[in-house]
């Protein structure tokens, strides 16, 4: 329409072009009815559909796949537009793209959920034009779908063999030296490169005329709990997640590894009160329990009774256990307020305390401050980081084990706690 707008307005200033301007409008109007000829002469000219998975994995890039079958015989632009779920707030979203004739593409784009929850997708819509540009033609497909978002999975499955190999450090995991010899005797076998040359077993070498080893494993069958803070301290965001999500996500992964280094796995979380309770065993549908029990799980703003959890752990945890805490401190005030409670839980149970350094703060510490007001900011910042510092070496002074950490790292960091309590047998 512009363009014949523009034409009208150069005949009036050009008289002697009015005639070429005619020609080239009525070529216009023939390439547009072309246009027109090629794209709406099969009914069907494209084809699209949309592979979800089975469920979204929080806080991880899910690739989403869009099928595209060309029917027309010639090279087609496409321009699809996917009618996300309404938690992304995406309102431009499109791929541009470009399909030879008779041919079929796949086309994958990622999502990154942050909220666990039901994600529903509405129609699929695939904008189709020719090489002349001047038409696109609208398919549109029924696709609407919902796909569940479960706690990170695909941590769970990424850490999975870091318990069983020697290649820790490819996980940004620390190797962690076993001290003594407290394992289980299980079996000889064969001796491969990377095993532990003290373990070798001479008696059976000799009689195989090959080196045969010791094999040990972990004294199995101890309890591991991971106990979820959902008060209000654990609402804070972090990379568009809250806090409690990058706790929901290690627990899945440490229970997972918990349960394939022989120990039962479970959980629960509290605020005011104590609830989505799974006790600790290793039956064969204890993952498919806590993830389920994990999924419903979130923060509140109420404030977190330690008392209540004291009371509950000592009524329902008869056998010595470990429990991974997840919560968070900010002052030395915060923390003694609910000393005696996690001194007394310490008494009879192995306590990890785990909180997170504020990242934010952190960030600031590291700034060029030039102003005033900016060196007040950073002051305040040290004395915040300063104090983390010392919630750390008060409760260790009562003998509870503590990790301090970065959201993004509290996984790594949980599976190093862990690795190096059995390692060393304090459970």
């Amino acid at each position: 329409m512009g363009v014949i707008v523009v034409a009208f307005v150069m005949a009036f200033f050009f008289e002697r072009w009015i005639d070429y301007i005619k020609i080239a409008l009525f070529v216009l109007l023939g390439l547009f009815v072309l246009d027109i000829l090629l794209l709406y002469r099969i009914k069907n000219g494209i084809q699209a559909s949309r592979n979800l998975p089975d469920k979204l994995s929080n806080g991880d890039a899910n690739p989403v796949e869009i099928l595209v079958s060309n029917r027309y015989n010639a090279s087609t632009k496409l321009r699809i537009i996917d009618e996300l779920p309404v938690q992304f707030q995406e309102r431009q979203f499109e791929i541009v793209r470009e399909i030879e004739g008779g041919q079929s593409r796949f086309f994958v784009y990622k999502i990154r959920p942050t909220e666990r929850g039901e994600y529903h997708y509405g129609g699929l819509h695939v904008f189709a034009g020719t090489a002349l540009g001047l038409v696109e033609r609208k398919f549109s497909f029924s696709q609407d779908a919902m796909v569940p978002n479960y706690p990170s999975f695909l941590q769970m499955r990424k850490y999975e063999l870091m318990a069983f190999t020697n290649r820790l450090k490819d996980y940004g995991l620390k190797k962690i030296r076993r001290i003594g010899h407290t394992m289980e005797f299980e079996q000889i076998k064969d001796y491969v490169l990377g095993d532990d040359v003290r373990n070798i077993n001479w008696k059976a070498s000799a009689k195989r005329n090959q080196l045969m080893i010791n094999q040990f494993q972990d004294e199995k069958s101890q309890p591991v709990y991971s106990v979820i803070d959902k008060g209000r301290v654990m609402k804070m965001p972090f990379d568009e997640l809250k806090l409690v999500d990058y706790a929901i996500n290690a627990t899945l992964v440490i229970s997972n590894i918990a349960l394939k280094k022989g120990d039962k796995a479970g959980m629960f979380s509290f605020s005011n009160k104590v609830d989505n309770q799974v006790m600790a065993q290793k039956r064969a549908s204890q993952m498919n329990l806590i993830l389920e029990t994990l999924y419903n799980l979130d923060t509140d703003f109420k404030e977190s009774d330690f008392a209540r959890l004291y009371v509950d752990i000592k009524r329902k945890l008869t056998q010595r256990s470990l429990l991974l805490l997840y919560t968070n401190f900010e002052t030395m005030d915060a923390l003694h307020r609910q000393l005696p409670y996690l001194q007394a839980i310490a008494k009879n149970h192995l306590l990890v305390v785990i909180f997170f350094e504020n990242t934010e703060l952190n960030a600031l510490l590291h700034e060029k401050v030039t102003t005033t007001h900016e060196i007040f900011h950073k002051t305040i910042a040290e004395k915040f980081a300063y104090e983390k510092k010392l919630i750390v070496n008060e409760l260790n002074r009562y003998g509870i084990q503590t990790i301090l950490t970065e959201p993004q790292h509290l996984t790594v960091n949980t599976i190093n706690k862990y690795l190096e309590i059995k390692a060393r047998g304090l459970l």
